[in-house]
């Protein structure tokens, strides 16, 4: 770990293309050593109003296009709009798109990437937590169907990653806490429970001091380096990466993304030990010491009895679903997760809905 701050680099390999991983001091100047006469920025909209003024001599007049960062706008109809707004501009197969946000302006630069002219390079600086301890790297792009969530999408990656940690100090908490969960996730399926502990130890001071987090963020992504580079088309090993994310989705869904991702992750996470509690893989010790790391970053929602059949005709929609089996990430313990696919019957409703009346009850209803 320490090597690699001091390095400030980190070279992932891919089957696309390899591409590194570098943290930077202010993006003007490796941004300015990249960009080309022709290229284009998609930007947070948000981001774009504390620092988009620092880039505008770098790209030409309308080649900055600033973008509403809503789930709502990760849609193959926004996309459509933006691909034919970028040919009408003239972009050309040896321009490159540069994506200045988190995770919703990564996945439309990249999806629109991977496509246009059968694919063009694009760079990615990640301004959230849970982008630059995750999503950064890994080639998935994802696009909505609809309510449902990634259900389209490509591998495509970045030909470059640029991670400035100053952003985060301008992050709301809930963004901190949404990154929080996913790193939390890559630490317990890597078995890594000492790092969980330290991480959740320190939870009110990192979301007070979120530049303290960058050992955290190297520390994630090390792990997802290591199985990405084995199985980065999600055949294999790299379907662990799914653990809390089958039932956390479904709760994105069902509230209307009102929680956020990586809060949404913690309690899915929450909610599969509490599955394997129910079905023999684990005893209440474990799920109990599980459940104590993750219960800071878990939400308070309270799902009612009349809305579990929605929950669960989510979850049926699920893409990693074999017929009318859920495919989901359950757990044996710390860094012991295994693939199962569960049948969609009473059981497993009676299960989510004890889940919901004693675990998973929190203070405030927003289903």
């Amino acid at each position: 770990m320490v090597d690699m701050l001091m390095s400030k680099k980190l070279l992932i390999k891919s089957r696309l293309k390899n591409y590194e991983v570098s943290f930077v001091d202010g993006l003007a100047e490796p941004i300015k050593a990249s960009v080309k006469r022709g290229d284009f920025l998609f930007i947070d909209e948000k981001v774009d109003k504390l620092y988009g003024e620092k880039l505008r001599g770098l790209f030409a007049e309308g080649s900055i296009i600033a973008l509403d960062a809503s789930e709502q706008n990760k849609t193959i109809d926004n996309c459509y709009r933006l691909i034919e707004s970028l040919i009408e501009k003239n972009i050309r197969k040896n321009n490159t798109i540069f994506a200045l946000g988190g995770g919703v302006i990564e996945d439309i630069a990249g999806f629109i990437s991977s496509v246009i002219y059968r694919g063009i390079d694009w760079i990615f600086c990640p301004t959230t937590l849970l982008a630059q301890a995750d999503s950064c790297i890994g080639s998935k792009t994802s696009i909505n169907m609809g309510k449902y969530k990634n259900l389209l999408g490509s591998f495509y990656p970045p030909s470059k990653v640029f991670i400035d940690t100053d952003f985060l100090k301008s992050l709301p908490q809930k963004e901190l806490k949404s990154g929080i969960g996913e790193m939390l996730h890559f630490f317990l399926i890597d078995g890594n429970k000492r790092l969980a502990e330290t991480l959740m130890a320190d939870y009110n001071d990192l979301l007070s001091s979120p530049g303290d987090l960058k050992e955290y963020i190297i520390a994630s992504l090390k792990i997802k380096k290591e199985i990405i580079e084995i199985d980065e088309l999600d055949r294999g090993e790299r379907n662990l990466f799914n653990y809390g994310h089958t039932f956390g989705h479904a709760i994105e869904t069902v509230t209307g993304y009102a929680i956020n991702h990586g809060q949404a992750v913690t309690m899915g996470m929450d909610i599969a030990n509490y599955l394997s509690l129910k079905l023999g893989y684990i005893d209440k010790k474990a799920f109990d010491d599980m459940h104590k790391i993750l219960d800071k970053n878990i939400p308070d929602f309270k799902l009612e009895e009349d809305h579990i059949d929605d929950y669960l005709k989510t979850l049926s929609r699920d893409k990693k679903n074999i017929g009318k089996e859920l495919g989901c990430i359950l757990t044996k313990g710390h860094g012991k997760m295994m693939r199962m696919q569960i049948p969609m019957d009473g059981k497993l409703k009676s299960i989510i809905k004890s889940y919901f009346e004693e675990s998973g009850s929190h203070a405030e209803d927003i289903s």
